[in-house]
């Protein structure tokens, strides 16, 4: 008898430079088992050196985008070694997310719950639909979120990233966006039309700086002011000095569109 192979853990999807990872499986809110973090990390891996791939959105299938950390699965692992590797896994992935050349957008269409809620915040950019749903509710039930707390710390004023760290409460898509959580909300019908035209703009950008710009930008915010500002130095130096520095000035003095080699 014939088994139906099970579908991939994340489904990709490529499209004039943005590439589509999709979260795929739904009956599960998506948990983040250490199955789901391998597939994502290996995809992540791969975009990385894929010079086509100009913008990378993060997706899943579903009534809830992700609803973090599989508790049966870590209720199996009885030791905390065992416990410490999945987590681990799950911090090296946050981390790629930022380290990646691409901008990553995720695209959030229900519950994002804990380390759910943590991978909307790890990503550089976030919209969500009106039926969006933030929380971080470990605590309620004797794990604080301290994994999530590292991205929320650092996207949100720290009284707010408390204030969720500390209640578990559900914030809904608009009070999300005015604690800096997301970008954008937009009507669910609009969604999709939305994060394209977010991507292509980004797309539409010269590659190199983009790639410089987004790593100077996650090193000079671990940096004082004066490290910060030779860092940033540097890298503007660079960008001028690079073949698309050097099309963008030419383009801007003699007043026509930048002709982007690549």
């Amino acid at each position: 008898m014939e088994t139906t192979p099970p579908s991939p853990l994340v489904l990709h999807q490529a499209k004039a430079g943005v590439v589509t990872l999709t979260l795929n499986r739904p009956a599960q809110m998506n948990l983040l088992t250490h199955e789901m973090l391998a597939a994502l990390q290996g995809a992540l891996e791969a975009i990385a050196q894929d010079d086509a791939a100009r913008v990378i959105v993060i997706a899943a299938r579903g009534e809830g985008f992700c609803a973090g950390h599989d508790l049966k699965e870590i209720q199996t692992l009885h030791d905390a070694p065992s416990i410490a590797r999945l987590f681990a896994a799950c911090s090296h992935l946050m981390q790629t997310l930022t380290r990646l050349p691409q901008p990553v957008i995720a695209r959030v269409h229900g519950m994002a719950a804990a380390a759910g809620c943590q991978l909307v915040a790890q990503c550089d950019l976030a919209i969500a639909s009106d039926t969006a749903r933030f929380s971080t509710p470990g605590v309620r039930w004797g794990f604080f979120c301290a994994t999530p707390a590292v991205p929320l710390s650092r996207t949100l004023q720290r009284k707010r990233a408390l204030e969720m760290l500390l209640t578990g409460d559900v914030i809904d898509a608009a009070t999300a966006q005015s604690w800096g959580l997301i970008n954008q909300v937009v009507p669910v019908d609009q969604l999709d039309v939305a994060i394209n035209l977010l991507a292509q703009k980004i797309a539409a950008q010269p590659r190199a700086s983009v790639a410089s710009g987004k790593r100077a930008f996650y090193q000079q915010l671990d940096l004082d002011v004066p490290a910060a500002y030779a860092l940033a130095s540097e890298v503007i130096s660079a960008s001028f000095a690079h073949p698309e520095g050097r099309e963008g000035m030419a383009a801007f003095l003699e007043k026509r569109p930048p002709n982007w080699s690549a």
